[in-house]
């Protein structure tokens, strides 16, 4: 009897994805939802958004709550952003062009341009969008001269809160059925979300 073949390798996006997801089944899921939003505003690259529709598929009439902490961890992670672009960006820059995925020099200073003609306007497009967010924390903070702490605050507010409490309001109405939807059409999802990065950017370019 031949050997089966072994199953093929995942990569590593959705190793990361499987392991965010895994938390949902630990009592620390809740803490570990603080941690990754905390993380993706500066260098994580898998969206909080996955283990906040994992816990509130669970309890849906937690979702509301899940949401108040997958923001709270974003906008905490965004003051790490603004200070790694402020204080720190010159020796650490090399290391996001290279390992962070998302993270472009074209796209960052594409950032920095965006940030001379509206910065309240351009953070909230990233924060509410799949364009990648930690791109504009950090280039606030390069950019501090253009874009004020508070501006970002604010537009990280707005902008991740009606993005978290939006997901939140459809796992409280539709719950599981979101999740089992999500996992199996994992693959397509992820091209669709390539798409609308793209178009982010695009929508930013003639926006601005």
């Amino acid at each position: 009897m031949e050997d089966s073949p072994p199953p093929p390798k995942k990569n590593i996006i959705r190793r990361l994805y499987d392991w965010v997801l895994s938390w949902a089944d630990t009592r620390y899921g809740t803490p570990a939802l603080f941690g990754i939003s905390f993380a993706e505003s500066s260098v994580f690259p898998i969206p909080p958004d996955v283990l906040q529709i994992a816990l509130s598929a669970a309890k849906p009439l937690r979702a509301f709550w899940y949401a108040t902490v997958n923001l709270l961890g974003s906008v905490s992670g965004a003051l790490l952003g603004f200070l790694i672009g402020y204080a720190f960006w010159m020796a650490t820059q090399d290391f996001f062009f290279a390992f962070v995925p998302g993270f472009t020099e074209a796209r960052f200073e594409k950032v920095k341009e965006l940030y001379g003609n509206n910065a309240f306007w351009a953070i909230f497009t990233a924060a509410f969008t799949p364009i990648p967010y930690k791109i504009f924390t950090i280039a606030a903070g390069a950019c501090h001269t253009h874009v004020s702490l508070w501006t970002l605050i604010g537009a990280s507010i707005v902008g991740r809160g009606a993005r978290f409490y939006l997901v939140a309001a459809i796992m409280y109405f539709f719950g599981p059925t979101v999740k089992y939807w999500i996992e199996k059409y994992f693959d397509v999802l992820s091209i669709v979300f390539t798409i609308l990065l793209i178009g982010g950017f695009v929508l930013l370019k003639f926006v601005f």
